[in-house]
């Protein structure tokens, strides 16, 4: 698939690729016994400094309040258990929801659960704009075997990029999975972006299956444009993975999309945490 997250060579190539390479260091000290303060540093990609940076404080009654270098709450959004090809929402290549300057609440009290941030960039050092303003939030619902969220964006992007204008753009989405069947997982989503010159609409689904040790996973998404003249995007992932060691899992994925002189894609590799 073109859409692959390779730097290099031919699409039809064989890649070889490090994926993820994280160290996070999170220090806490407890004030009260309610009440901690601390410190969140994370060493990114194999080494370099572009992780999370950020002090929090975290409460048993009000819950987390972070100010730093963090993402905002729209990068929780979307379903899927897919390893590198995935499916569509209104994110797809934006860094402009993981910025240098943020400050995110959360909470999360069992059932209920809720979270707010908003983002600047004085410093033009992200996919927002100098001088801009973002905020984003989310509120869920857990009742028997469902989960259900709402996420909404407001705030003005571009400007940043030679030839671009800065824009208002107003991003929503609902999610909801069940889990009421052993073994099985099921969840869908619809996403809406509206940025003043076309409004996209997507509607993703997704499946896992825990097969004895096997984990099986299938996504689907279709978005549609209101332009004259573009077409449906759709985009689809099937995978299985195998736990080789603890926190350790060897996959296989294939994914691919209905773009013009796309490809399907094939990978396999390890996921895995420490």
């Amino acid at each position: 698939s073109d859409k692959d997250r390779t730097k290099g060579g031919d699409a039809t190539d064989f890649h070889q690729e490090i994926q993820d390479a994280d160290v996070k260091f999170d220090v806490r000290y407890a004030i009260n016994d309610s009440l901690q303060f601390g410190g969140f540093f994370e060493l990114q990609d194999t080494g370099t400094n572009e992780g999370d940076a950020y002090v929090a404080l975290y409460s048993d009654t009000i819950g987390s309040i972070k100010v730093g270098r963090t993402c905002t709450v729209l990068d929780d959004a979307g379903i899927g258990s897919d390893y590198q090809f995935g499916i569509k929402t209104f994110f797809d290549g934006e860094d402009m929801y993981c910025v240098d300057e943020a400050v995110r609440w959360d909470i999360d009290k069992e059932n209920f659960y809720a979270a707010a941030a908003i983002a600047q960039d004085k410093n033009g050092n992200t996919g927002l704009n100098n001088d801009s303003t973002y905020f984003d939030g989310k509120v869920g619902y857990r009742v028997a075997d469902f989960d259900f969220t709402a996420l909404v964006g407001l705030g003005e992007v571009g400007g940043d990029v030679v030839g671009s204008t800065k824009h208002d753009e107003t991003l929503w989405s609902v999610q909801a999975a069940y889990n009421g069947v052993e073994n099985l997982g099921l969840a869908a989503a619809y996403y809406s972006m509206d940025n003043e010159s076309v409004v996209t609409s997507t509607i993703a689904l997704a499946a896992t299956y825990q097969l004895d040790v096997v984990a099986l996973a299938a996504g689907f998404s279709n978005s549609s444009f209101d332009v004259s003249g573009e077409d449906d995007f759709s985009t689809w992932y099937v995978n299985a993975g195998y736990p080789i060691a603890p926190n350790t899992t060897a996959y296989a994925e294939v994914g691919g999309d209905n773009a013009d002189n796309n490809q399907t894609g094939f990978a396999i590799g390890v996921k895995a945490a420490f």
